[in-house]
């Protein structure tokens, strides 16, 4: 294994992540501003990590599909997480980032993990699936485009 190939991976992982991150940064707007967990937006959210992967990350197949898996799961713990905390931080009367200090990732990792549902690990499932469809098929290209062959 070249260094070049160990520094794709890395970056390629790195990437994965900070989608993955800034999803669920979204998905926690979007909740909060309905006031509602909205578990079902997993599944759009998986669909665009999946393209989003596979368009700009890495090429279609097995190593896509797994980077789109990872990081829809990490969108989704991530959300949790950052619920977790927003309900301490207004029970407690602290700002977000001080409670989300405070309270480290451990205990925000139970609490999400406590807070979870069947319905949610459902929903999370069924997104991974088609995160993993997606990034891993290749896409199609337009009847225009094959028959004029440019």
């Amino acid at each position: 294994m070249s260094v070049r190939n160990v520094l794709m991976f890395a970056f390629a992982l790195f990437s994965a992540a900070m989608l993955g991150l800034a999803a669920g940064a979204v998905w926690m707007v979007a909740a909060l501003y309905l006031r509602q967990p909205l578990p079902w937006l997993v599944v759009p959210i998986g669909a665009l990590l999946a393209w989003a992967i596979r368009s700009y990350v890495r090429s279609a197949g097995v190593g896509a599909a797994l980077l789109a898996v990872w990081a829809t799961m990490l969108a989704a713990i991530y959300v949790n997480m950052l619920i977790a905390g927003v309900l301490i931080s207004g029970n407690m009367g602290m700002d977000l980032i001080e409670t989300l200090r405070t309270a480290g990732a451990g205990m925000l990792w139970q609490l999400a993990r406590m807070a979870w549902s069947p319905a949610d690990i459902g929903w999370t499932t069924l997104a991974m699936l088609l995160a993993a469809w997606l990034a891993w098929r290749t896409p199609r290209k337009h009847a225009r485009t094959v028959a004029t062959g440019k």
